[in-house]
């Protein structure tokens, strides 16, 4: 059974820093782009940063470049979401999600394979 499992969420004050953690099980997913989104209330669910499972290429969204790094660690099959300098318009439940396509990561979120469950990350003014 395919798990992605995040953690990491809660709250912090503007200009302060959360890192997020999303474990991967149940498959193989060498070859697989892993990817955080964010939905906030009223909003669409939206791409944040990529990687892929070597972890030679990564994708930002603009909103979050210079703030935001993805990483992975291949032992633990973990990938990571380091964010920094949050604030408020930050807040929202963030997701991980993996797909063996960039296109369908790029392009999502509709058709990717795997979702977690998400978790909240509130930022305080």
């Amino acid at each position: 059974q395919v798990q992605l499992v995040e953690s990491g969420g809660g709250l912090v004050q503007a200009g302060g820093s959360l890192r997020l953690s999303c474990a991967a099980s149940g498959r193989t997913f060498s070859g697989y782009i892993m990817g955080w989104f964010r939905q906030a209330p009223g909003k669409e669910r939206s791409l944040l940063a990529a990687i892929n499972w070597s972890g030679g290429i990564t994708h930002y969204a603009d909103s979050v470049k210079g703030r935001f790094t993805i990483s992975k660690d291949n032992a633990d099959n973990t990938v990571y979401l380091q964010m920094n300098s949050l604030k408020p318009e930050d807040t929202a439940v963030y997701y991980c999600a993996a797909d063996p396509l960039w296109a369908k990561i790029l392009r999502g979120p509709t058709g990717i394979n795997y979702w977690g469950q998400g978790t909240q990350v509130t930022v305080s003014s």
